[in-house]
């Protein structure tokens, strides 16, 4: 039988605590009680946790042996910033699909009111991937990073990098990832593309122009539908 999975909110040596909204939903919801056991992943480690106490603010467990989990390909996704609600929907599948990282970025469509906005918005949208993660039965959520203009951290990746591209009508993404080894970087426009002046940023940086195809996605799918094909190119 599989057990259900949770990232623990603390941990210290062979204890790990599920807190707030973990703690109430295994507690109230699940029934949870001392001597139950689940998987918990703790700093990275998935292992066996034994409850030693419940209640509907924290649950605590006691860490036994180690699970054996099998390890995800390093992908980190460059995400220009778009409307929430769809963008926020991507995150969460983003996260089901294994990604190891997210960083915003405020390219020169991006519209201003949500530039102004998304610094406020960071700690949702790690909420989001938290739980998303639960869901997956990931060991950890993605890092959610502060957002930051292209010109900032297109030239700090030193490994395998694709930029996604609108008017690349030559390289595939899937070709484009034959060879690769992850790590590897994704990077996704905003509503309206890349301007000409990004895309010769990003070349210059390094970064491989690759097409999904002749059809126009939206923002949200053009990332889902990268990464499903990476993850498989990689696995």
């Amino acid at each position: 039988m599989t057990r259900r999975r949770w990232i623990a909110d603390r941990v210290d040596g062979d204890h790990a605590w599920l807190l707030g909204q973990n703690a109430h939903h295994l507690f109230r919801v699940l029934r949870a009680q001392a001597g139950q056991q689940f998987d918990i992943a703790a700093d990275g480690v998935l292992r066996v946790g034994t409850i030693t106490l419940a209640t509907s603010e924290k649950v605590e467990f006691h860490l036994g042996e180690e699970v054996r989990s099998e390890s995800l390909p390093q992908v980190d996704v460059y995400l220009s910033i778009f409307k929430f609600d769809r963008m926020e929907w991507a995150l969460e599948k983003l996260t089901e699909l294994g990604i190891a990282q997210i960083v915003p970025l405020i390219a020169t469509r991006t519209a201003q009111h949500l530039a102004k906005a998304a610094e406020a918005r960071v700690e949702r949208w790690r909420k989001i991937a938290r739980e998303a993660s639960q869901q997956a039965r990931r060991l950890a959520p993605p890092e959610i990073a502060a957002p930051a203009r292209i010109a900032a951290v297109i030239g700090e990746r030193r490994s395998a990098t694709i930029v996604l591209s609108e008017v690349e009508d030559s390289v595939s993404l899937k070709a484009a990832v034959a060879g690769c080894r992850p790590p590897l970087a994704l990077a996704f426009g905003p509503e309206g593309g890349w301007t000409p002046e990004e895309l010769e940023q990003f070349t210059a940086a390094g970064w491989k122009p690759a097409s999904l195809g002749q059809t126009i996605l939206r923002a949200e799918t053009a990332a889902i539908a990268a990464v499903a094909v990476v993850m498989a190119e990689l696995s």
